[in-house]
C-alpha cells in the first residue's frame, strides 16, 4: 500500500525500513512504544532485523557494533531513554558511525510523565553526551515527514559518516493521519570504511580513542569541518504565510502546526502574521532567520519548553527585530486561539 493511516511512531519505522534500514535495537518506552512494536512486527517480515535490548545503554552500544559492521540500524526512545544513551551517542559521533535515533519527546525533567514537551533540544541540538560534538538533529512536524525523515536519514547519516536524530514530540509520535509511503525501497551500500569480517576490510579500524593530545585535536578539527558542510548543504526551513508578515512566529514540531492555525485566525483580524519552522535543528537555519528578522516587526519563539530554541533564534537575529518567547512545558500544549491572543495582547501593549 503507498498511502496508509498510521501513527507518527510507526511511519518512522516504515520510512526507516524502504529508506534500507537493516537493524532495529530498542526497547518501549512511551510515548515512543509503538516504534519498537511496529519494528519488532515488520523488521522481520521484510527480512530485517529486530532485538529489544535489555534497555537502552545496550540498545546504543549494539547500534555502534552493526554500524561498524556496515549495517544501517536504528532505534526510538523518549527521554530518559535519550540519557541513558547519551555515552553511545557520544561515542558514535567521535567513530564517525552512521546511524538513525528517533526521540519522541516527553515532559521532564527526571521521569517527568509521558505527555507531549519539547525539552530535548538542548541535549540533542547542542550535543547531550560528554566531547566536542554534534549530531544532525531533524524536527518533524507530521507522520508525513516522521516517515519522510527517517527514509532520507540514512543517506544524511552515511554522507556525514555522522548519527542522524529525528527530534519528535509527544503529539507528532501519537497522531494519527494519512502517509504516502516512498515508492522505492533503498539498498543498503557497502561501504569502504566499515569492518565486515573479511579479508577486504581486514585494515579498517573503527575506534573513538586517540592518546595523543593532537590527534584527537586533529580529528575535533576534522569533525567541525563536517559539521560545517552539513551547514552548507542540509540546513532546512519551512516558511508559512510570511512573504507580506509583519510578525512571525518560529517554532517546530507540534508548536508549528498549531502557531499555523493561529496565524489563520489573526489574519482574519487583520494582523499579518507567519510562521518560520526549521525542519533542521542541527544545522540550525541562522541565516534564514536573520534574513527574516530584518523584515519583520516582531519574532516570537513558541516552545513546550524554558527557551531553548529561543536562544538559537534571538542569536540569528543579531539584533535586527524584538524577540519574544511564548513557552509551555510539563505537558501543557496552548491552543491556536491562546498563542493568537497573546500575540494580539503583545501588539496592544507596544502602541500604548
Amino acid at each position: 500500500m503507498s498511502r496508509k493511516l498510521i501513527k507518527g511512531n510507526e511511519a518512522a519505522i516504515f520510512g526507516a525500513i524502504l529508506g534500507g534500514s537493516t537493524h532495529y535495537f530498542g526497547y518501549p518506552i512511551t510515548p515512543a512504544s509503538e516504534m519498537a512494536h511496529a519494528a519488532a512486527r515488520y523488521f522481520p517480515a521484510c527480512g530485517r532485523h529486530f532485538l529489544q535490548a535489555e534497555c537502552e545503554v545496550a540498545s546504543i552500544n549494539m547500534i555502534y557494533g552493526a554500524a561498524g559492521a556496515g549495517a544501517r540500524p536504528m532505534t526510538g526512545t523518549s527521554g530518559p531513554g535519550l540519557s541513558l544513551m547519551a555515552e553511545g551517542l557520544s561515542y558514535l559521533a567521535a567513530a564517525e558511525l552512521p546511524c538513525v535515533v528517533v526521540d519522541v519527546q516527553r515532559a521532564g525533567p527526571g521521569l517527568g510523565n509521558i505527555f507531549p514537551a519539547q525539552g530535548d533540544y538542548n541535549c540533542t541540538v547542542k550535543g547531550g553526551g560528554h566531547g566536542d560534538y554534534h549530531c544532525a538533529v531533524l524536527a518533524p512536524e507530521s507522520a508525513q515527514e516522521m516517515c519522510d525523515f527517517a527514509y532520507h536519514g540514512f543517506e544524511i547519516a552515511e554522507k556525514y559518516r555522522s548519527p542522524v536524530i529525528i527530534l519528535a514530540d509527544a503529539c507528532i509520535g501519537q497522531l494519527m493521519e494519512p502517509v504516502e509511503l516512498p515508492a522505492t525501497v533503498r539498498p543498503n551500500p557497502v561501504k569502504d570504511w566499515a569492518v565486515y569480517g573479511d579479508a577486504r576490510s581486514r585494515p579498517n579500524l573503527i575506534s573513538s580513542i586517540f592518546m595523543d593530545p593532537q590527534a584527537i585535536q586533529a580529528h575535533n578539527q576534522k569533525l567541525q569541518a563536517k559539521y560545517l558542510g552539513m551547514a552548507q548543504e542540509i540546513t532546512s526551513a519551512e516558511e508559512f504565510l510570511l512573504d507580506d508578515a509583519e510578525f512571525a512566529f518560529a517554532a517546530f514540531g507540534i508548536c508549528a502546526r498549531i502557531c499555523k492555525s493561529s496565524v489563520r485566525l489573526l489574519r482574519q483580524q487583520g494582523i499579518r502574521a507567519g510562521v518560520f519552522r526549521p525542519k533542521s535543528l542541527f544545522p540550525f537555519p541562522s541565516a534564514a532567520v536573520e534574513a527574516l528578522a530584518g523584515r519583520v516587526a516582531r519574532l516570537v519563539t513558541v516552545e513546550l519548553n524554558s527557551g531553548h530554541m529561543f536562544e538559537d533564534v534571538r542569536l540569528a537575529t543579531g539584533g535586527r527585530a524584538p524577540t519574544s518567547l511564548y513557552s509551555w512545558s510539563g505537558g501543557m500544549v496552548p491552543t491556536a486561539e491562546e498563542i493568537a491572543a497573546r500575540l494580539t495582547r503583545e501588539i496592544a501593549g507596544a502602541r500604548v
